[in-house]
C-alpha cells in the first residue's frame, strides 16, 4: 500500500512537471513566432522605404547596424 502511495505521489508531481514545462515551451513559442512577425513586418516596412526614399532607407540601415553617421 506504501509503494503504491509512493508511486501515485510521484505521478501527481511528473505529470504537474510536464503541464509546467509545455506551458513554458508555449510561452517560449509564442514569443518567438511574435518576434518573427515583428521582424517580418519590418523587413517589409523597410522593403517600402527602400521604393519610396532610398535615402531614407540608407539612413535608417545605417542607424541599425550602428555605422557612424557621415559628416558631410
Amino acid at each position: 500500500m506504501r509503494t503504491l502511495l509512493g508511486y501515485a505521489v510521484i505521478a501527481v508531481v511528473v505529470f504537474f512537471a510536464i503541464k509546467v514545462a509545455f506551458t513554458l515551451l508555449g510561452v517560449a513559442l509564442t514569443l518567438f513566432w511574435n518576434l518573427l512577425w515583428l521582424a517580418a513586418v519590418g523587413f517589409v516596412i523597410y522593403l517600402i522605404l527602400k521604393l519610396i526614399n532610398p535615402a531614407a532607407a540608407a539612413r535608417l540601415h545605417d542607424a541599425i547596424v550602428g555605422k557612424r553617421p557621415s559628416s558631410d
